[in-house]
């Protein structure tokens, strides 16, 4: 979205918007977990922006900040694209700067392989402890690229390099770099995954970052990411490389959970309807929840998630076509007051059998007379994610109700990255195209139906 803003002067295409990504770019303040449990769930509600007679409904779900010292040793195998697709666009140099500012962030203990493809497949760097920084640097700066795109042989000898190094104690992860445009080997999205999916089972991790412009594969990215258990960025200067491997280096690289899944059963008792806003890549159908052998993300040291839900209340007269049923109980009086029942389950990085947690929530409990900053800024993310998107559910959503909310709840922005947000928003606003028009009625005459 920034760059289709900023560089191409025009709106990002509508399907490209994933609310849930820009809702979750920003950091959130959420309580650490207490005791033992990985993560915590918060919730904040209050009256809806963009639909004033809905209940806007916060999900947040933070994970255990765990200090980058006490982390365990990282056994990294970045596989790198060095295709000529790669080239041409400054991406490729991008990815280079960010390579190296992460080999910074190395402990001794941590290691490295790196593997490169493009008309083949070559080990460039055999493992290598983090203490060897200048030598890891020095196989960067010597990377060039040109040629086709044997990506599949590269992900191939990535992970037979990932198991030769594997270490049970480790953090081990193949992370691929590359604009996600394969066309030698297994082309077919569908098999990449396939294939990949069967490598997470080994104790093995897929992130993905993702680089270039042009023939860019969004969408593949993101299904191999998920078929590997990961996570996956996009990179579109050296700043966001900063963001991904140096500010969340830890969050990136170490799972604390894997197999989240966030399951809300709402009262009828005081909720008429309810629409879960983006996620549609990521829904599981309800039986799904309780089956420990269905696939969900995992979820990295201090990363927060936050889900937003827009809740038609009980009392309302009006018709839910558009909004999900509620599914899970009969409608009765019992609980009124609470509004939901929010169930939480999770794996541990290395188990099979999942943990739940109910938490009943009220409405009392996590309404405030005046919202909290976090939940006003993440709000107008939502709302310019629904307008960028052209949603048909953006109600009354604006450019201005946007900026005026966003301007105001922007609190402490140490990284600058909600101020950035607003400098968007103000540009699509200057780009986006005027509102038609409705031309007066001619003097003298009534207006008709027609004109109303």
């Amino acid at each position: 979205m920034r760059r289709y803003l900023t560089e191409w002067k025009r709106q990002p295409p509508k399907g490209s918007v994933r609310l849930e990504e820009f809702v979750n770019y920003f950091k959130y303040r959420y309580p650490q977990p207490n005791g033992d449990d990985p993560i915590a769930i918060a919730c904040e509600m209050g009256v809806c922006p963009w639909a004033p007679t809905h209940k806007l409904l916060r999900v947040g779900v933070q994970a255990r900040e765990v200090p980058v010292e006490k982390l365990p040793p990282c056994n990294l195998t970045f596989l790198i694209d060095v295709s000529g697709s790669m080239g041409g666009n400054g991406g490729f140099e991008m990815m280079k700067s960010g390579l190296k500012m992460l080999v910074g962030k190395l402990r001794p203990e941590d290691r490295v392989a790196i593997v490169t493809y493009a008309d083949g497949t070559t080990v460039q760097l055999a493992s290598t402890p983090g203490s060897e920084k200048d030598k890891i640097r020095a196989v960067v700066d010597g990377l060039r690229c040109g040629g086709c795109t044997y990506g599949a042989g590269g992900i191939q000898l990535a992970y037979e390099e990932a198991k030769k190094n594997f270490d049970k104690n480790a953090n081990n992860r193949v992370i691929l770099i590359t604009d996600g445009d394969f066309n030698v080997g297994i082309s077919d999205p569908k098999l990449l995954e396939e294939f990949i999916a069967t490598k997470r089972e080994s104790g093995i991790f897929l992130t993905v970052l993702g680089v270039g412009r042009g023939n860019y594969q969004d969408a593949n990215m993101k299904k191999l990411s998920t078929a590997g258990n990961g996570n996956y960025a996009y990179l579109d200067s050296v700043l966001e490389a900063k963001k991904v491997m140096m500010n969340e280096f830890g969050g990136t690289l170490f799972t604390v959970a894997k197999d989240v899944k966030l399951q809300l059963e709402f009262n009828p008792a005081e909720v008429k309807g309810y629409r879960l806003l983006g996620y549609e890549s990521r829904k599981l159908a309800a039986k799904d929840f309780n089956d420990d052998k269905k696939d969900a993300g995992e979820i990295g040291s201090g990363h927060t998630m936050t889900a937003f839900y827009e809740i038609v209340p009980a009392g309302s007269d009006e018709k839910i076509a558009d909004v999900d049923p509620l599914k899970y109980q009969k409608r009765t009086e019992s609980g009124r007051g609470e509004v939901c029942t929010v169930k939480l389950r999770w794996k541990k990085p290395d188990g099979d059998t999942s943990m739940l947690k109910e938490i009943p929530i009220s409405e009392a409990q996590i309404t405030s007379k005046t919202p909290s900053e976090d939940f006003r800024f993440a709000s107008a993310v939502a709302e310019f994610a629904l307008l960028a998107s052209d949603s048909k559910f953006k109600g009354g959503a604006s450019f201005n109700k946007i900026l005026d909310r966003a301007r105001h709840a922007k609190g402490e922005d140490l990284e600058g990255y909600r101020a950035e947000f607003i400098r968007l928003v103000e540009t699509a606003q200057l780009l986006a195209p005027p509102a038609p028009q409705t031309p007066p009625a001619p003097a003298g005459n009534r207006p008709v139906e027609g004109d109303l």
